[in-house]
């Protein structure tokens, strides 16, 4: 439900008033009947805003707050022109702005819908931004091999614990595909980001997972040097290996260790082409 006007607008200046506002008063004064305190507003320069951001804030609070949940239409372009009393190219800029933040899914000939929660949509909306990190800030790659590293040795040790002979087969057998494209550098580092995801996906913990395929994605798109380098896809099938072997026999320590040992190996390899001064 789009709400009208003169609501959105009640509601939206109770909420900057309750922000924007300090008041001062001692107990006697709010014992009185007249109000006697002081009141001092927040120095903050008021922009004009745009119609279509004014009208992605509105049908944001619509979704944020319930009305329109993840798999409901949205309004058509008249509909939304009627209620607004906005022109069709502020309508289009703000889904626009709504799509490209993966909030809503536009389809040729339907009406836009609110997009169903997708961590995956997550690290695809990041990347542009990651790249840019990636690309002025040296210390910004240093600390995500860091990271990488410390989340998925701990994701190997939980692995050890959880997996299920499902789990320990389905490891084995990307490894299997990835030992076969040795020779075929893009689809080998495609099925060496499927086995990292893969382990992750054991934890139970989704989120953990799609970080971890979106810190491989980001690197081997941006970054390539840093997860892979032609003429050592047997160091990497062992160390794979060594890791499934660990987690089948249920030694977390022993998983911890080979994906430390997997991942410092690389880093250290790689360094010379992330740091080539």
């Amino acid at each position: 439900m789009i709400l009208p006007y003169t609501e959105y607008t009640s509601r939206r200046n109770h909420a900057l008033s309750q922000s924007g506002i300090i008041c001062r008063t001692s107990a006697k004064m709010a014992k009185s009947l007249h109000w006697t305190g002081v009141c001092e507003l927040k120095k903050e320069i008021i922009r004009k805003k745009k119609l279509s951001d004014e009208v992605r804030e509105r049908l944001l609070a619509e979704i944020e707050e319930g009305h329109l949940p993840p798999g409901a239409p949205l309004p058509s372009e008249r509909e939304l022109m009627e209620a607004l009393g906005v022109g069709r190219p502020a309508i289009r800029e703000a889904m626009q702005s709504l799509q490209n933040l993966g909030l809503i899914q536009v389809r040729h000939g339907e009406r836009p819908r609110v997009a169903e929660p997708q961590l995956d949509l997550l690290a695809e909306q990041l990347a542009l931004t990651m790249h840019h990190v990636l690309t002025y800030d040296s210390n910004v790659l240093a600390q995500l091999k860091e990271a990488r590293l410390l989340m998925e040795a701990q994701l190997a040790r939980i692995a050890a614990e959880k997996a299920t002979g499902t789990d320990v087969a389905d490891l084995k057998a990307i490894v299997a595909q990835q030992a076969e494209l040795t020779e075929e550098t893009p689809r080998f580092m495609e099925m060496d980001g499927n086995f990292h995801g893969r382990l992750a996906e054991i934890s139970g913990n989704l989120l953990m997972a799609s970080v971890v395929r979106a810190i491989f994605a980001w690197l081997e798109r941006f970054h390539p040097a840093a997860v892979r380098t032609t003429g050592l896809e047997k160091v990497t099938l062992e160390e794979h290996r060594a890791i499934i072997a660990a987690i089948e026999a249920g030694d977390g320590q022993a998983a911890d260790q080979a994906m430390r040992h997997h991942l410092s190996r690389a880093n250290t390899l790689y360094r010379p082409f992330d740091d080539p001064a």
